[in-house]
């Protein structure tokens, strides 16, 4: 787990706002289904039931952000992760972060096998941004690696450091950490969405 950073917050238990608005029930393993263009709405079960993944992105560095997995409330993991290129403007396409809100998870997979994205990959529903322009698709939970998770030769298979938390606007981890959640969210038990918060 990452070292938190001067002066960011690290949650120790689930913020009861957050959690009125995020707290989701267990999944059954996902399928792919139809795709939603309007954000999703808040779960309707009690406040820190089941299983909650969480992205706080952080607007001094937006590249290092947490992704955090709480179980019935409690902090489970806290990891790395980053979304975008830095810009902030969640309407611009390929290099703004991941817009607010409650994204379904449509299919998670150990062996995803994308042209750009390989391996241990979770995909996201699409959504319109925060200004209703632009509806932001093919987003992901992912990292740089090999469809069956080894290390690639190429960039963007292989993970270099911290300039690799880069992405063209998904949430993206190191290959440890995300197959470190993976292990985790299938012994607890998978959300049925991701909430992203400011």
């Amino acid at each position: 787990m990452p070292e938190p950073r001067k002066g960011f917050r690290t949650p120790t238990a689930l913020p009861a706002a957050v959690a009125a608005a995020a707290a989701l029930t267990l999944a059954a393993p996902l399928a792919p289904s139809a795709t939603a263009t309007t954000p999703a709405r808040p779960a309707t079960a009690a406040p820190g039931a089941g299983t909650t993944l969480i992205y706080d992105k952080n607007p001094s560095a937006p590249t290092d952000s947490r992704l955090s997995v709480y179980r019935d409330g409690k902090l489970q993991a806290t990891y790395r992760a980053g979304s975008g290129i830095g810009v902030k403007d969640d309407c611009v396409r390929n290099k703004g972060w991941m817009p607010d809100g409650n994204w379904r998870i449509k299919l998670k997979s150990r062996t995803y096998d994308g042209n750009v994205i390989k391996g241990h990959a979770v995909y996201l529903q699409d959504m319109k941004c925060s200004k209703g322009t632009v509806t932001r698709t093919e987003m992901f939970l992912h990292s740089e690696m090999n469809r069956d998770g080894s290390s690639g030769r190429s960039e963007a298979r292989r993970w270099d450091g911290p300039s690799d938390y880069r992405s063209n606007g998904c949430v993206k981890l190191n290959p440890t950490d995300i197959k470190k959640m993976f292990r985790l969210l299938d012994r607890i038990g998978w959300p049925t969405h991701l909430r992203v918060v400011p």
